[in-house]
């Protein structure tokens, strides 16, 4: 007996997925990657990028005088815990992760300022629970005086954005416009200016590395950004410096940064290296040679 044919509509055992429609076309960040739903291409995170071909020497000095502190802060519990093989290690497994309790605190803070700074930008009310934090009220007052003292205007927040030529992408803190920033920096007073906030440090210290600027670089020469509707537009030409505002409960400090063709070529070859470190580099050092057997020798 033969097996009837099935027409092809209910051979199909899958349906394709539907075409993203909204902000659901804009690119998420996933493992290191930005995967446009549209198009499917997959574009490299800046900040992994970063992560992967910069060295942060600076990090690994604060780490060990933040374990150094620590213990200082606590030598009696730790002098009691060395007694005691379980507490000791207990007390070992505390101080090694004390850099990293100090930067998750430290993340937490600036997420919620890249919060307020979002909401303020796109006219939304700022959350009432950031707006009752005595911790995180000084940073809202020191960037509400920055804008007004400075006469900010902002054009985009939290932006993604991705060169598409050199496969990456990422999120841009704001692009903004500011005819005193302008001057100061000898810029056109209606250039666009990418910029960005950092909270970490203390404000009588600059808080600012050059990583910023390699940073920045790479989404000034970003090709397209995607608006929150989903909308995929290219970006205006931004000036070749930007700024960062260092932002602590103290008050803020404004740091112009280059971050033009040079400082962009940087990042290209800093692209270079953590490609290598993440392709090539497995392949760089083999399997342990053999000695030789005699036989093998006379062959």
């Amino acid at each position: 007996m033969s097996t009837p044919t099935l027409p092809a509509a209910r051979r199909s055992r899958k349906k394709p997925a539907p075409a993203p429609t909204g902000a659901d076309r804009i690119p998420r960040p996933s493992q290191g990657w930005y995967r446009d739903p549209v198009t499917g291409a997959k574009l490299r995170r800046v900040t992994t990028i970063l992560s992967k071909g910069m060295p942060k020497e600076a990090l690994v000095f604060w780490a060990g005088n933040i374990t150094a502190e620590t213990a200082l802060a606590n030598l009696p519990y730790l002098v009691s815990s060395s007694l005691q093989p379980a507490a000791r290690t207990e007390a070992y497994d505390w101080l090694r992760r004390a850099h990293t309790r100090k930067k998750e605190a430290r993340a937490e803070v600036g997420t919620a300022v890249h919060d307020v700074i979002e909401a303020h930008v796109l006219g939304q009310p700022i959350p009432e629970a950031l707006l009752n934090s005595p911790e995180i009220q000084p940073y809202i007052d020191a960037f509400l005086r920055f804008v007004a003292e400075w006469q900010v205007t902002f054009e985009a927040s939290e932006m993604v954005v991705g060169n598409e030529t050199q496969g990456y992408a990422g999120t841009l803190d704001y692009l903004l416009r500011s005819p005193l920033i302008a001057a100061a920096i000898g810029a056109p007073a209606d250039a666009v200016i990418v910029g960005d906030t950092k909270t970490g440090g203390e404000l009588d210290v600059k808080g600012v590395y050059p990583e910023a600027g390699i940073q920045m670089s790479a989404y000034r020469h970003a090709e397209v950004g995607w608006l929150r509707d989903g909308t995929r537009v290219p970006l205006p030409a931004m000036h070749t410096t930007g700024v960062v505002l260092h932002l602590r409960p103290e008050g803020y400090r404004l740091y112009p940064v280059a971050c033009g063709p040079e400082v962009y070529a940087a990042f290209l070859h800093i692209k270079e290296v953590a490609d290598f470190q993440t392709t090539s580099a497995k392949n760089v050092i083999g399997e342990a040679l053999s000695l030789p057997t005699p036989e093998r020798t006379a062959a």
